[in-house]
């Protein structure tokens, strides 16, 4: 049996690497429904999957604390409200492939632009459970660590992470346990993982397995040494890793999902197709294209009334092109005015996270 089917993904799902399992849905299938499907979700992981019996599984609630927990997945749903919310996830190294152009990224996966995903989340608020244990005022952090098994450093641990007390404390922020409606899969951290909108993919530990309350963000690896950024000028060889920032909010990013890159296309009316998404602090309001990068901008129409900070919106654009060569180009802009930087020269870094500049494609049309 082949990775996709083992971890049941559509025929068509694009494999990064098989073990640990990674890879995302073709872009133009992620424009056809502002949900992805449960088969087409992209996956990011660093480790096993592990499988785990439910009746077994419980989440511990450990820190600054009056009263530390012990919950079954059969606690949190009869002692906590049930919530759904749409909530698009990212990984922080989409569109890398294209940093990877300016130059190289050892050591990382070469990530297109479909590492992002769209699902109805359903679980219980984060909150809710911090508030049964008796948080203490004076606490700051909230750390996630997974029952799954990773290799770095000669060391063997769960994958984790943590966020802010303010961000964990917000009503948008989940411990979820269904997808689409459905339990989660082992892949997507069955029986419960983290849900915090706006935030990269990575702060969204999966196949949780502690709550940690605390004063300092997490120690794992994954918090204080991978997912930080640090300047163009940093290098593997150079780099200081105490000096990096810690990863949280996504960058507002626009990208072109159709047509592909290289593509070949009758002169005429053309239909761009694609998503934009935002920092998680305020609302993308617009998104452009450009065939003459940048002189001049065609404002493109969204597929759908729905907007909020936790979701991308899907567009789309009408071009009239004459016969010839192409560069398309796409940027969004949020309510307060915020755009995306114009190179990937100026985000380039050497982990290749956070890539939002305008995004380029090209096309020829006959």
């Amino acid at each position: 049996m082949s990775a996709v089917e083992n971890h049941q993904k559509h025929p068509n799902f694009i494999v990064q690497l098989e073990e640990p399992f990674n890879g995302s849905a073709p872009l133009e299938f992620l424009v056809q429904e502002f949900i992805t499907a449960n088969d087409l979700f992209f996956v990011r992981n660093h480790g096993n999957i592990p499988l785990i019996d439910v009746h077994e599984y419980r989440l511990s609630v450990v820190g600054m604390l009056r009263a530390p927990l012990e919950l079954s997945l059969d606690d949190l749903k009869s002692r906590f409200p049930r919530v759904e919310m749409d909530v698009t996830l990212q990984c922080a190294g989409n569109r890398r492939d294209e940093l990877m152009k300016v130059s190289p990224i050892p050591h990382e996966l070469p990530w297109g632009a479909g590492a992002i995903s769209t699902a109805r989340w359903a679980g219980v608020r984060l909150r809710d459970v911090l508030i049964a244990a008796g948080i203490e005022r004076s606490s700051r952090h909230i750390a996630f660590s997974g029952l799954d098994t990773v290799s770095r450093l000669e060391r063997e641990f769960g994958f984790g992470g943590s966020i802010p007390m303010d961000k964990a404390m917000m009503p948008e922020t989940l411990l979820a346990y269904e997808m689409n409606g459905e339990p989660l899969s082992p892949v997507h951290g069955f029986p419960l993982r983290v849900m915090v909108p706006g935030y990269i993919g990575a702060r969204s530990v999966k196949w949780l397995g502690q709550i940690t309350v605390q004063n300092e963000p997490s120690m794992n690896y994954f918090q204080r040494r991978a997912y930080k950024l640090f300047p163009p000028d940093v290098t593997l060889d150079n780099v200081n890793w105490d000096e990096g920032i810690m990863m949280g909010e996504n960058s507002l990013n626009a990208v072109i999902c159709y047509p592909f890159p290289g593509d070949t296309l009758p002169a005429g009316e053309v239909t761009l197709l694609g998503y934009a998404m935002s920092d998680g602090r305020s609302m993308v309001e617009q998104v452009q294209v450009s065939i003459d990068d940048g002189m001049h901008w065609t404002t493109a129409e969204f597929l759908s009334e729905k907007r909020d900070l936790w979701t991308w919106r899907l567009w789309q654009a009408k071009l009239t092109l004459a016969p010839g060569a192409y560069t398309l180009t796409a940027r969004t802009r949020d309510t307060v005015g915020n755009s995306q930087p114009r190179d990937t020269q100026e985000v380039w870094n050497f982990k290749g996270y956070g890539n939002n500049s305008w995004h380029r494609i090209k096309i020829t049309c006959e």
